[in-house]
């Protein structure tokens, strides 16, 4: 564009860049602002020129990166002026300066129409490079028809169709309705004959996205996207300026094969010969050179090549072929190159067949563990594990301990968690698989996760030939001057289960393993004094004869802990004391540890969810069911929750936390501690051990079944941004006991439930659990909420005062894109909810986010429901789930003094500020699990302020925009003769706060979401009490459609 003659344009940009100071620069810029403000205001003054002059200068202004706010009517004026300076000043500075949602843009779609269909190439160049970098539903709804007329007039000149074709793409992308599928299937097919290589390049690009939603209506097109190929590949009628360094339109032969990736297969012979004759042509005339430039081109177009040839299911020689040409790249010199090679290589495990082939460079893929770049180095751990198998476990993971010694920080823990998979899966024996766990733990202990050290355990525990070999291995080790924490809690625990079989062995005597064992104790956490003080406690059981000085010095022990600060090790040294007492029935008390129901390891799921290349990710699926190994199987008996899975299903168990107050919070509400994978001595590690029942269901709502034959869930796609989720295996059957009436208790799961699954005509059904999803939401702020065989829906909250921040995370599990993406969040009146826009497509195996604000404005224990929809191919499928913004979210725990309590206590003596009624049909429950609960809701239970020891004190700090920081107090007050009652007192300063979160805490306590162990038995009638007052009313759009479903 020229610029000349703008004279006061050229002195406004010098002035810019003699600027010394952002400060200066800010003042100059403000001062040309406040000039061009005042001359648009006195438009009808101004000549073309000089507003063609401004609007230059608010262009560079907000190419500066200062907000330009005013001048859009003008701007958009310049489009209809009938020369061309001024139009295309008009065409420009409108493509930067306005979105597709700007009003002024409605004013100038017929002149953009005009320009469109009139006969003036230029003014039709300018108008469709504006709608294509524009977009917006409004063009496409109203240009699209004039766009496509011009791409298949065959009166248009090239340059004209090229950007037809492009505009077309864009408009497509905003909105696929615009192209009548019918119809453009032939006109396509037309399109591709095209000579003109320009015109061709655009078209393709215009063929990817359409065959990328839709490939089967464009199968009268695939002969011709195989003979584009044969004529770049014969490099017939190319014109010098579409050749890049010697290699014909690189661009277009990527489109092209690209494009034929979404056809299933090719069936026609004639075309399959061609194509394959084609790339046969490509891999052997691919090499490395010199000139960069060429090399980029080239393996642009030699890697879509493999993935094309992957795609097609080609010859095992072909395959070999592609192989031996990624081999050569994994030796060169150029780390870009080896980085392709090894990341193509990777891709190539996808194939059948082939691994054989690639285990042929595992001395070159070794040594690229060892290359300066770590992004190399990843990218040959990921390789090797893919590629490893039984013929080759032993040595790659030889080699994997070996390059842990000097591996970075940065790749230790996935190096670590890759080489305890690899162990499992694939070992000859069970003791080579402890004996690399403990390696592992000994040479990268900060890096190696609870769940490898759990699993070994499991190993051991299941195997009665191990035990012994396991406790000496773990005796050796604590023997090293330096141990790394995990190694002494893995090594306490073996030989405080199994310590007495090496009691014939030197220095294995039940005392000298206390001693070595005590040795450890001032320098270990919290967590790890507790298997500790198992330990101690099992050696004094298998101590035969009974050793007085041994148990004298155990009991001192015990007695020293029964004030240490941790509660975890308090009830331990007081329980041990005790049952120390018990003479021989202490044998039967602390018996050894059952063997673990039969699980398939959660480690291999943990490494999906850490990975990023969606390539390796199908890689590790496919060589899982492929593969099949010896060391996975921990007991023959069948799992808990579901009949026993197929030998290749995954079935996948959530490891316990190490975090005792978490674990405290949702000790009553995870349904996910069926079965508790952690190690214990008659008890969790890290937890009490809890007697878990199960409870008689009183809410109204149907039965849900997932289906036991549903395949295993794809990678969790997630896991990386919301943290440790939930791993289990196939949920359980929930049977739920209908109570009668709408005012009978419900559950705090069933009080507000959604549609049930019955009730969602959908063909594609959720893969998960979803009530218990949301009742573990309910207690923790990171999970999975929703998955189904298409999509995964996570949530992440975080909490302050009246205020919440949820982003609901978005997966695609396919390779093929989800359209027509809708949410809708029905919010009930005392919520106030903030859903961000919501995109209309998902690419494949892509993510979105989307953030919702909440607003709290009063007590109620209404929820919110979310309605979300979406297309995966011809299917559409509707789904509406609570969202878990419940009550106690805006609960926060503070503890009072007795002054303080009683004060506030006496105050509330008004009747409805103090509400008090007998609750029945309570399950029963030990004062302490009572406790946990009303803490898992965010009441601080403050001891001492009742003196009856069967009542209990709460106290916490509800937040609103209406009540503020409202402080609640509760008081439970037990029957010991009859634990299935209780009166409940709740006391608040706001008289609808105090009938919600009393009704709130009844439900819990009358139906505690638990999990289940056993199979459900016959259904029995639950206790229901009497409805103490009359249930809430609707009266808001979301609280009435869930009451209703």
């Amino acid at each position: 564009m020229a610029l000349s003659g703008m004279r006061g344009l050229s002195v406004f940009i010098s002035d810019i860049r003699n600027c010394h100071n952002k400060e200066q620069e800010r003042l100059r810029v403000d001062k040309e602002l406040g000039n061009i403000r005042t001359r648009f205001k006195n438009e009808k003054g101004l000549s073309h020129y000089e507003k063609k002059k401004y609007v230059w200068k608010m262009l560079y202004i907000h190419m500066l990166g200062y907000d330009v706010d005013f001048g859009h009517m003008e701007t958009v004026s310049l489009i209809s002026a009938p020369k061309y300076p001024e139009k295309q000043v008009g065409y420009i500075v409108t493509s930067c300066l306005l979105n597709e949602n700007n009003d002024f843009l409605r004013m100038v779609i017929n002149t953009v129409r005009n320009d469109i269909i009139g006969r003036n190439e230029t003014y039709q160049c300018l108008a469709l490079t504006m709608v294509g970098n524009i977009g917006g539903k409004e063009f496409s709804e109203s240009l699209a028809p004039d766009v496509q007329k011009l791409l298949i007039s065959s009166s248009c000149r090239p340059v004209v169709r090229k950007k037809a074709a492009l505009c077309l793409l864009r408009l497509y992308r905003k909105n696929p309705d615009v192209v009548n599928i019918d119809g453009w299937s032939d006109r396509m097919a037309q399109l591709l004959d095209e000579r003109d290589l320009g015109v061709l390049t655009s078209v393709m690009s215009l063929f990817v996205s359409l065959v990328s939603n839709n490939a089967e209506a464009y199968w009268n097109c695939l002969p011709k996207c195989v003979r584009i190929l044969e004529r770049m590949a014969r490099n017939q009628d190319i014109p010098q300026e579409y050749t890049y360094y010697g290699i014909p339109s690189p661009w277009l032969q990527v489109k092209a094969m690209r494009a034929l990736q979404y056809f299933p297969t090719i069936e026609d012979p004639s075309a399959r010969r061609a194509l394959f004759e084609v790339l046969q042509r490509i891999l052997m005339g691919t090499d490395v050179v010199k000139n960069v430039n060429k090399n980029n081109a080239s393996h642009a177009v030699l890697f879509e090549a493999l993935a094309l040839v992957m795609h097609l299911d080609a010859e095992k020689e072909m395959m070999s072929q592609c192989v031996a040409l990624l081999g050569k790249f994994i030796a060169v010199r150029e780390p870009n190159i080896r980085y392709l090679g090894l990341e193509n290589m990777s891709r190539m495990l996808l194939v059948t067949d082939v691994q054989d082939i690639i285990k042929r460079h595992q001395a070159q893929i070794i040594t690229s563990l060892k290359d300066p770049d770590i992004s190399i180095r990843r990218r040959a751990l990921d390789l090797l594990y893919g590629m490893c198998d039984v013929t080759n476990a032993k040595e790659i993971v030889e080699e994997l301990l070996q390059y842990l010694n000097t591996a970075e920080f940065a790749m230790r823990e996935e190096l670590a968690l890759k080489a305890a998979i690899l162990a499992e899966k694939f070992a000859p024996n069970l003791s080579w698989y402890v004996d690399v766990i403990l390696q592992l733990i000994d040479k990268a202990g900060d890096f190696v996760s609870d769940d490898i050290w759990y699993r070994v355990v499991q190993f051991v525990t299941n195997n009665e030939d191990l035990q012994a070999y396991a406790a000496a291995k773990a005796r050796e080790y604590l023997d090293k001057p330096a141990l790394h924490e995990t190694m002494v809690k893995v090594s306490a625990y073996l030989l405080g289960e199994y310590g007495h079989l090496l009691a014939q062995r030197p220095g294995c005597s039940p005392k000298e393993l206390f001693t070595i064992i005590n040795d450890r104790l001032p320098t270990v956490s919290s967590s790890t004094v507790a298997i500790i003080i198992s330990a101690y406690a099992k050696i004094l059981m298998h101590t035969q004869p009974p050793d007085a000085g041994l148990q004298q010095q155990i009991l001192t022990i015990f007695k020293k802990h029964e004030s240490y600060i941790d509660v975890e090790i308090q009830q331990r040294a007081v329980e041990y004391f005790e049952l120390s007492r018990k003479g021989p029935a202490l044998a039967d008390v602390l018996a050894e540890m059952p063997k673990f129901p039969e699980r398939e390891s959660a480690l291999l799921k943990k490494a999906e969810d850490a990975e990023v290349d969606t390539a390796e990710q199908s890689a590790i699926k496919l060589r899982s069911q492929q593969q099949s190994s010896s060391a996975l199987v921990v007991a023959a008996q069948p799992p808990v929750n579901g009949p026993a899975p197929a030998a290749n299903h995954l079935t996948l168990v959530k490891m316990p936390s190490q975090n005792i107050a978490d674990e405290s919070n949702v000790s009553h509400d995870s349904h996910e501690e069926t079965a508790v994978e952690a190690p214990k001595e008659n008890g969790a590690p890290v937890e009490v051990q809890r007697n878990v029942e199960i409870i008689p269901e009183t809410a109204p709502v149907s039965k849900v079944e997932p289906p036991a034959s549903h395949p295993a869930s794809q990678a969790d796609l997630l896991a990386d941004l919301l943290g440790p989720l939930a791993i289990e295996g196939p949920p359980a059957a929930v049977e739920q006991i209908p109570a009668q009436g709408l005012e009978a208790n419900q559950s705090p799961v069933g009080d507000l439930a959604l549609a049930t699954l019955e009730d969602q005509s959908n063909s594609v059904q959720p893969i998960v659990n979803v009530e218990e999803k949301f009742n573990v939401l309910c207690t923790k702020d990171s999970g999975v909420l929703y998955e189904d065989p298409n999509i995964q829906i996570g949530l992440k909250a975080e909490w302050r005062a009246h205020h919440g921040r949820l982003i609901l995370f978005l997966g695609n599990k396919n390779t093929s894109p989800l359209m027509s993406l809708r949410a809708l969040i029905l919010p009930p009146s005392h919520f106030k909810v903030e859903l961000s826009s919501v995109p209309d497509t998902i690419p494949p195996r892509a993510q979105v986010q989307i953030p919702v604000e909440v607003t709290n404005l009063r007590a109620s224990r209404d929820v919110a429901v979310l309605d979300f929809s979406y297309k995966h191919g011809a299917t559409l499928v509707n789904a509406k789930l609570r969202l878990p913004i419940v009550l106690h979210k805006f609960l926060q725990p503070i503890t009072l003094s007795p002054e303080d309590f009683f004060a506030h206590w006496k105050t509330w003596n008004v009747q409805s500020l103090k509400v008090q009624e007998v609750v029945r049909g309570v399950k029963p429950l030990p004062i302490p699990e009572m406790a946990s609960l009303l803490l898992s809701l965010h009441l601080a239970v403050t001891p001492g302020l009742d003196t009856n020891p069967n009542n209990m004190v709460a106290c916490a700090t509800f937040f609103s925009e209406t009540t503020n920081a409202a402080l609640c107090l509760v008081r439970v007050e037990t029957d010991p003769q009859d634990r299935t009652q209780l009166r409940l007192t709740v006391a608040s300063g706001d008289q609808n706060l105090t009938f919600e979160l009393k009704e709130y805490i009844k439900e819990h306590l009358i139906d505690i979401p638990r999990a289940r162990v056993t199979s459900p038995p016959a259904p029995q009638q639950a206790q229901v009490a009497p409805a103490a007052t009359a249930p809430a009313t609707y009266n808001d759009p979301g609280a009435m459609l869930a009451g209703l479903l």
